[in-house]
């Protein structure tokens, strides 16, 4: 890449990917090993995590499977010190880890339900980065790359995803201001509704079909992939604390 004059060279380099069983986690896993690079898949869908391994090996990289319950901090310590056991480093984080929980209006909404959606979509990136950021530094390179969602800006019928994912936006731009000039970059991704298994089951094929938005598609997950991976490659030479967009929309 000789016209980047401050882009690392190219490695197989190790990514975490929380999630990564299915839905955008896959995808990702998956168009990040096509670069090069081996994969450590964290989740707690055993069946399709190790498909998603078998996968992974057939694009010619190693891979394995962590089970982990990304609320657990001591889970996720184990994960990046397995990680870390098998490859030697850890370059990449993908946190795609997280849960809708309950559609409902606010007063229906239990501070149970709040502390189960948060646990799993902000403690579980927090409990990631603090795990994996030491290891990068160690390296002197680094890239993370979490997904949030425009329901940060006011989801009536979500409120605990909502509040979370407008959570885990501050916390983004927060780490990217803090180990840039190290060489550790921190973003996120934020899709409009891509298809997967957290989108599918709750439309008609009818909408899914023409959801009337500007694209007249909802995307596929491998288009959203396409972004974290370029966030989370040797091509980002100077984008850190940023959300990128993929909603097929401005605004």
């Amino acid at each position: 890449m000789p016209h980047l004059r401050f882009a690392a060279a190219k490695e197989q380099r190790v990514a975490v990917i929380t999630g990564g069983a299915r839905g955008l986690g896959r995808a990702c896993a998956l168009r990040i090993a096509e670069e090069g690079r081996h994969i450590v898949l964290a989740d707690v869908l055993d069946e399709e995590a190790s498909e998603t391994v078998e996968a992974i090996q057939a694009l010619g990289q190693d891979g394995f499977y962590c089970h982990t319950d990304v609320t657990d901090e001591q889970a996720v310590k184990n994960l990046i010190l397995q990680a870390m056991d098998r490859f030697g480093r850890i370059d990449i984080l993908v946190c795609c880890a997280g849960i809708l929980g309950l559609e409902a209006p606010f007063l229906e909404q239990s501070a149970a339900q709040f502390d189960k959606v948060m646990k799993i979509n902000l403690y579980g990136i927090y409990y990631a980065h603090q795990a994996a950021i030491p290891r990068m530094l160690e390296g002197g390179w680094g890239r993370c790359a979490t997904i949030t969602s425009g329901a940060r800006h006011a989801a009536t019928n979500q409120v605990p995803y909502g509040v979370s994912k407008g959570a885990v936006y501050s916390f983004i731009g927060a780490l990217g201001n803090a180990y840039a000039d190290k060489g550790v970059f921190v973003n996120g991704v934020e899709p409009g509704r891509a298809l997967t298994q957290m989108v599918v089951p709750r439309f008609s094929e009818e909408h899914l079909a023409n959801p009337g938005n500007q694209l007249g598609r909802y995307s596929d997950p491998e288009e959203v992939a396409e972004v974290v991976e370029q966030l989370c490659s040797e091509r980002n030479t100077y984008t850190t604390g940023s959300v990128w967009s993929v909603k097929g929309a401005s605004g």
